[in-house]
């Protein structure tokens, strides 16, 4: 049977983060393809590519973000259940703090989804996952 890409159970997102005018950070959250939740960019290991590259890329593709990975280890970590087909799979997310240079003017998923920059406390206040919205409030 051949291996399915989620049977690892790990995933690794990017935390995109700036600098609001006023001095403060911001945090970019876009939403799901499938229920419209505020997530942070997300996916699945991919062989040849660091954990951190893959959050990048999953910036890249899922939001149209450019910037730097700060940090080769996680800024923390969180579980939630992936709906798979008919199950759902516990995930764990190892998270990435990501500095935004810029958000370019078209991406794969732009269709599929919604951006939006967030301050901390806002963006805290929309994700669903409590250990997620705990990383995010580190950066106040």
């Amino acid at each position: 049977m051949p291996k399915r890409k989620y049977q690892d159970q790990t995933q690794f997102a990017a935390l995109p983060c700036r600098l609001a005018k006023d001095g403060t950070h911001e945090v970019m959250l876009l939403t799901s393809r499938d229920t419209g939740r505020w997530i942070i960019p997300k996916g699945w290991p991919i062989k040849g590519l660091k954990p951190r590259q893959v959050a990048a890329l999953e910036a890249y593709e899922e939001a149209g973000l450019r910037g730097r990975m700060l940090g080769a280890k996680p800024v923390g970590k969180f579980h939630y259940a992936k709906q798979i087909e008919t199950d759902a799979v516990l995930c764990e997310v190892r998270v990435y703090l990501m500095w935004v240079d810029e958000q370019l003017d078209d991406w794969p998923e732009k269709a599929v989804r919604r951006t939006e920059w967030f301050s901390v406390e806002d963006a805290a206040a929309r994700v669903d996952e409590g250990a997620l919205s705990e990383i995010i409030l580190r950066l106040s």
